[in-house]
């Protein structure tokens, strides 16, 4: 398992995020830099890690594939112990970290370790396969949650999502035109990816405000 963690923003700050990468890009990769970039510009501290099957990629010619998402719960407690956070943190992540982590929440928010769920680009499904959701556990979770989603994500668009059984303490924020990386079509939307990011690290800085008080 990696034990190393890439960490960005004040060492004083209100809120400390932890951030696990997708399937197929590592923590360090040009998505995940931003993300974090504009979290940092929000005033958040935030610690990117990898799972091990990632990690071992960097001393490795070949490309090992990702195991079950369910088989990565023990290194995401894991990364969270180990990271020591002071004050309120919120777990998360891009794709498959987000799930990984929302398949935590809820037994690290009854032991006070965490205050909330970020997930950027939830993978609700395969991409084609529609009807393999992934959101069974997502019906009755606890913890405070805010999922970034753009609304062509082929992982779930909103039209898709709109019809899931969410938990109540989920929130979503649609981000127009975005893909699976909340990157849009400019010349359709308007929209930059700089400005995508921009409004999930405004939002989520809301959002933390509101569950922070609340804990």
């Amino acid at each position: 398992m990696n034990q190393d963690f890439l960490i960005d923003g004040p060492a004083d700050a209100a809120v400390t995020i932890l951030l696990a990468h997708g399937a197929g890009a590592p923590m360090d990769s040009a998505s995940m830099t931003a993300t974090t970039a504009a979290l940092v510009a929000e005033g958040f501290r935030v610690a990117r890690f990898e799972f091990g099957y990632m990690a071992a990629r960097r001393t490795s010619d070949g490309r090992k594939p990702p195991p079950k998402a369910e088989k990565l719960i023990p290194e995401y407690i894991a990364a969270v112990e180990r990271l020591g956070a002071q004050g309120p943190l919120i777990i998360g992540g891009k794709s498959m970290g987000g799930r990984v982590a929302s398949m935590v929440a809820d037994d690290l928010l009854s032991r006070g370790a965490i205050t909330g769920l970020l997930c950027l680009g939830y993978p609700f499904h395969p991409p084609g396969k529609p009807e393999s959701l992934r959101t069974h556990h997502l019906a009755d979770l606890n913890t405070p949650t805010l999922i970034c989603q753009g609304t062509r994500d082929e992982f779930g668009t909103r039209d898709e999502v709109a019809g899931y059984p969410l938990s109540g303490n989920i929130r979503i924020l649609w981000l127009q035109d975005g893909d699976h990386d909340l990157k849009p079509r400019k010349t359709v939307s308007g929209f930059s990816t700089t400005d995508h990011l921009k409004t999930m690290a405004g939002t989520a800085k809301i959002w933390s405000a509101e569950i922070t008080r609340k804990a």
